[in-house]
């Protein structure tokens, strides 16, 4: 019986989640899911939205670095988060 031992771990018991016989995840399963997807989903636009008021802060000097215009930046900046 020692070779039992030997037979490593699943994903799922190593974080301590209980995965069913078919390997579909329950209501709970379904939710955090849905609920960490929508939550990378928000970080993602308001890093989004961060980089893009960061443009409208730049001087022109900065600008000039990374190759943008003043006219580029403002068109960049004004524009909405979900966009």
């Amino acid at each position: 019986m020692s070779t039992i031992a030997t037979i490593p771990p699943s994903r799922a018991e190593l974080s301590g989640q209980s995965t069913r016989p078919s390997g579909r995840r329950g209501f709970v399963g379904r939710l955090m899911h849905v609920i960490r997807s929508l939550a990378r989903w928000v970080d993602y636009l308001l890093e989004r939205r961060r980089s893009r008021l960061a443009l409208l802060e730049m001087t022109d000097d900065q600008l000039k670095d990374i190759g943008v215009s003043r006219c580029d930046a403002h068109r960049e900046g004004i524009r909405p988060f979900w966009d």
